[in-house]
């Protein structure tokens, strides 16, 4: 009878290998949301089409703005949208808690620059 004396880890590597590959997976989808807002709710709220150019415009619970992730203060908001084509669709995204003043101050910068496409994210009401 032959005698066991090694224990074969390749088996045992694999298994890690996979878990590997799921928690860096699982652990890119997570941080997707990295500007924490509560959306206010809406009784009309439409479904807009998935439109892979879009530009994203966010303003969280303490009043700054960001776009597209990266946090911007009214000018550089401004210097940005002159950029812009104005057929690309924008996506607002405000907390319910912002001050209204700065809501209206967004969405007046966007009609300065001709940027009229753009759509409000609200969550619908049960």
């Amino acid at each position: 009878m032959k005698r066991f004396d090694q224990i074969n880890v390749i088996p045992f590597i694999d298994i890690m290998l996979v878990l590997l590959a799921i928690v860096l997976t699982t652990a890119t989808f997570i941080s997707q949301g990295q500007i924490e807002i509560n959306l206010p709710t809406a009784n009309s709220a439409e479904q807009i089409e998935d439109q892979t150019k879009k530009l994203t415009i966010t303003i969280n619970t303490e009043n700054k703005i960001y776009l597209e992730d990266k946090q911007l203060d009214l000018d550089s908001l401004s210097s940005a949208l002159k950029n812009i084509d104005k057929n690309t669709p924008i996506v607002f995204k405000v907390d319910k808690q912002v001050v209204f003043e700065k809501f209206v101050q967004i969405i007046d910068l966007l009609k300065t620059h001709k940027l009229e496409k753009f759509s409000i994210i609200t969550i619908e009401q049960p």
